[in-house]
């Protein structure tokens, strides 16, 4: 009896650890649609492609790309609530920036500033300087605004890839140290560039710089405010 009973609470731990996994999976799919948008049906109306987009063509990619992420991310939060009683839009409005309860310490703070420090290195070396100056000059103001807005999407539904998988990981495996949520960016997130770019090395860079942000969420204990202002200084900047 004792056996069955354990036996029943493993398959029901598998399959909410499932649950969150398709979560992160849906959002992925969600970040997917601006391959459809961008290489398939723009190019398609505007016969050219990605790449010779005029400005107000690659205004009309972002404020589309970023109109469906948000309405994407918004339906599998939704979801996921209605679903698992897991509500991240309710955790947001109760959860301040720095959280009295579960306080970062010394040590977190020094490993959460190291993985920044070294983010914005590497943007650095790999841009010749600074990134956002960079992009202002070569996109000009108008470009360069609607482009940054764009970021703050893209930030979003990775910081829901890194939730998602982590909570989906450490039901399944009881562990809450290791950042299974970066290893699902690296995995998802990471393919997306490499197919966008059309690099592997793009591909992989990314892939390593989610590895990075999902520590990032487990060092903040999971405060997604707080994590999703770092994900944007080590990614945007």
């Amino acid at each position: 009896m004792e056996k069955t009973i354990t036996n029943t609470k493993k398959a029901n731990r598998f399959m909410e650890g499932f649950r969150f996994l398709l979560f992160g999976l849906e959002v992925f799919g969600v970040i997917g649609f601006e391959l459809l948008w961008g290489f398939v049906v723009e190019p398609f109306l505007y016969n050219r492609g990605v790449n010779d987009f005029n400005t107000w063509q690659m205004i009309v990619h972002w404020v589309v790309t970023c109109a469906v992420w948000g309405l994407g991310a918004y339906a599998v939060v939704k979801e996921c609530r209605e679903k698992t009683g897991f509500d991240l839009i309710d955790n947001l409005k109760k959860k301040q920036l720095f959280d009295k309860e579960n306080r970062i310490k010394a040590w977190q703070w020094a490993l959460i500033v190291t993985g920044c420090v070294l983010c914005l290195v590497s943007t650095w070396i790999d841009w010749n300087g600074s990134k956002v100056i960079a992009e202002f000059h070569s996109r000009g103001a108008l470009l360069f605004v609607f482009q940054y807005i764009y970021y703050l999407f893209e930030v979003m539904l990775v910081l829901l890839i890194i939730i998602f998988g982590q909570t989906a990981f450490e039901k399944w495996f009881n562990n809450n140290r290791i950042p299974f949520g970066g290893i699902l960016v690296a995995l998802t997130w990471g393919l997306g560039h490499w197919l966008s770019k059309g690099s592997l090395g793009a591909g992989l860079y990314t892939a390593v710089g989610g590895f990075v942000f999902g520590s990032a969420y487990l060092l903040t204990n999971r405060n997604i405010k707080l994590s999703y202002i770092l994900l944007c200084i080590m990614f945007i900047l």
